[in-house]
């Protein structure tokens, strides 16, 4: 049986060029996005779906764009991306073995080409929500919850 998670916040949008949207959603299973629509609709579809509510902007997750942050070892220089709201780095950023071995154990998506952030039916479940101040609130990999601010 697949596990469905609504996230929803005070605002939804599906990319980085459009407006955000009141009152919309994005029901997750497994690793994919199933549905995008209002937390009213998803949760009268879906009686009983677990809903994680957000006080923010949810939108993609982000791509990072450079040499990995440093830290002391590969796994926190992969969660360092997550507390930032990013869900995929280009394959060039992750020559050293170790990291990339860490980058996929976490579920970390290396891309081969560039790709533009989106929340699209079917596409992969990487979310973030990100405060008005640009703060990560939390981030979604893959479907699963990996950074939550405290």
């Amino acid at each position: 049986m697949t596990v469905r998670t609504v996230h929803a916040a005070t605002r939804l949008r599906t990319t980085f060029d459009e407006h955000p949207l009141p009152d919309r959603a994005v029901l997750v299973a497994g690793d994919r996005i199933e549905a995008v629509g209002s937390l009213g609709e998803l949760t009268e579809a879906y009686p009983g779906v677990r809903v994680r509510w957000w006080p923010g902007t949810l939108g993609p997750a982000l791509v990072h764009d450079g040499p990995l942050p440093p830290a002391p070892s590969p796994r926190e220089r992969v969660h360092a991306l997550f507390r930032a709201g990013v869900a995929a780095v280009p394959a060039a950023f992750l020559t050293d073995p170790g990291l990339r071995a860490a980058a996929v154990r976490n579920g970390l998506a290396v891309l081969d080409r560039p790709r533009p952030p989106v929340v699209v039916t079917g596409g992969r479940a990487d979310l973030a929500v990100l405060a008005d101040d640009g703060t990560c609130l939390a981030t979604v990999v893959a479907g699963r919850l990996v950074h939550r601010r405290a």
